[in-house]
């Protein structure tokens, strides 16, 4: 018990990046052969667009009822905006604030800040950053070159995984049966 504990509290109890990946393309697949449209949000996924614009409302996370901070701000934005909510919902939702006198400090905090997270342009109008400040820290419509929208996947890391053949058994006569594990027959 005690590695697997480990394990799952290594990978935030939600899977490897390659485990998330393979569960998104389990969904699309079945929403194109089930003619829903793709992307179409499930009910997980509409509580969630729901919960994220109701946060932004208020101003505070719904568990704990802490008041969002900027990050938070520009972080639920992000998702939304992922989820395809329109600039115009989150507006309704949640008006920008006046926009903020541009210091150099801030300037390098912000292009700092996009490097690291990469949010969309239109995240930053909803704490106060204007166009005019994005400019001056040098961010235009381009991702930053090392920022992770312009980042490669992640490479596995570890040992490869055993990629070999299914064993194969046949039952007297010529139909073979997979095996799945000890003692199937």
């Amino acid at each position: 018990m005690g590695e697997r504990t480990r394990k799952s509290e290594a990978t935030g109890r939600r899977g490897s990046p390659e485990v998330v990946e393979k569960r998104r393309a389990a969904r699309a697949f079945n929403d194109l052969l089930l003619g829903r449209r793709p992307g179409a949000g499930d009910g997980r996924t509409e509580r969630r667009r729901r919960r994220l614009l109701e946060e932004l409302a208020a101003g505070k996370a719904r568990g704990g009822g802490k008041d969002l901070t900027p990050i938070d701000v520009l972080s639920r934005v992000q998702a939304l905006i992922e989820l395809g909510e329109s600039i115009a919902s989150i507006r309704r939702a949640c008006p920008a604030p006046p926009a903020v006198d541009p210091t150099p400090a801030l300037i390098e905090n912000v292009r700092r800040l996009h490097r690291a997270y990469g949010f969309p342009l239109e995240a930053y109008r909803f704490v106060g950053l204007g166009e005019a400040l994005l400019r001056q820290a040098g961010i235009d419509r381009e991702p930053l070159p090392d920022s992770p929208a312009r980042r490669p996947a992640l490479a596995r890391t570890g040992p490869p995984a055993k990629a070999g053949p299914a064993k194969v058994r046949t039952r007297g006569g010529d139909t073979p049966r997979r095996t799945t594990g000890r003692g199937a027959a």
